[in-house]
């Protein structure tokens, strides 16, 4: 069992560097760094971001591009731009660190460090509105993904926007930690194409929290697909997922109607 862990671990590592370094590396990134003021009934706000534009944006001065939101976990929440740095450890702000012709224009919104991300739902919403606005967004093809607090973000995200995304990605997050308590409205996103991802193994968010989402969006019945990882942790579920391209491809096949 031990030789199978490893021979696992070494093949999910090589996937996920391959993935990353697909198209060589760059000298300097190519993310741009921003922040978004939100008015609030107490006074100004702000959210800060990482923005990725493919290296070929606007040389179609037609053309609009599929948008990525993605939702980071606990631990890399912030309050400076000096922290979204931390961003870059996981999921798609990594990845296109080393992939400049990625298909997406990849936005990743950073929490603050005194919060989570069902508190910041109106934030998030008015900074999709921004980018939208000031950026070729093909708002037929916008994506909603998280990892862990933002697995459980993706999902408060998506109940409460239901018509505003072309598909939802959450992976391993459930909708309150550690419980396994399934929302009133579940069947608001029955419509949504939704692909669930966790690890048979991870024990901070357990699987079963995906399950039950999964299992009351079925009886709805829903557009959901769920992937379970044999022997994944709570880390392996979205180095695998993100590092997988059939995820992008998928993506790429979903619209809005």
């Amino acid at each position: 069992m031990a030789c199978q862990r490893c021979v696992k671990q070494v093949v999910m590592a090589m996937l996920f560097l391959c993935f990353v370094a697909a198209c060589g590396t760059r000298s300097t990134s190519p993310v741009k760094i921003g922040q978004h003021a939100y008015s609030t009934g107490r006074g100004r706000s702000r959210v800060n971001y990482l923005l990725f534009l493919p290296q070929d944006y606007g040389q179609e001065p037609e053309k609009q591009w599929p948008l990525i939101l993605f939702l980071h976990g606990r631990g890399k929440r912030g309050d400076s731009r000096k922290e979204l740095e931390l961003l870059k450890r996981d999921g798609p702000p990594m990845l296109v660190e080393g992939q400049p012709d990625f298909s997406f224009i990849v936005l990743s919104p950073q929490c603050p460090s005194d919060s989570s991300w069902e508190s910041q739902l109106d934030k998030l919403d008015a900074l999709v509105d921004e980018i939208v606005e000031s950026y070729a967004v093909d708002t037929r093809r916008i994506y909603l993904t998280g990892l862990s607090m933002g697995g459980l973000g993706t999902w408060h995200f998506a109940l409460e926007h239901p018509a505003r995304f072309a598909a939802v990605v959450p992976i391993a997050g459930g909708y309150i930690f550690e419980s396994d308590e399934i929302p009133d409205n579940i069947c608001d996103v029955a419509d949504v194409p939704i692909w669930v991802f966790h690890g048979t193994r991870d024990d901070v968010v357990l699987p079963r929290q995906s399950k039950v989402m999964v299992d009351a969006l079925q009886a709805c019945p829903g557009n959901v697909r769920f992937t379970l990882y044999p022997g994944a942790d709570h880390d392996d579920a979205w180095k695998l997922a993100y590092s997988d391209p059939e995820l992008y491809e998928w993506l790429l096949a979903q619209t809005l109607k």
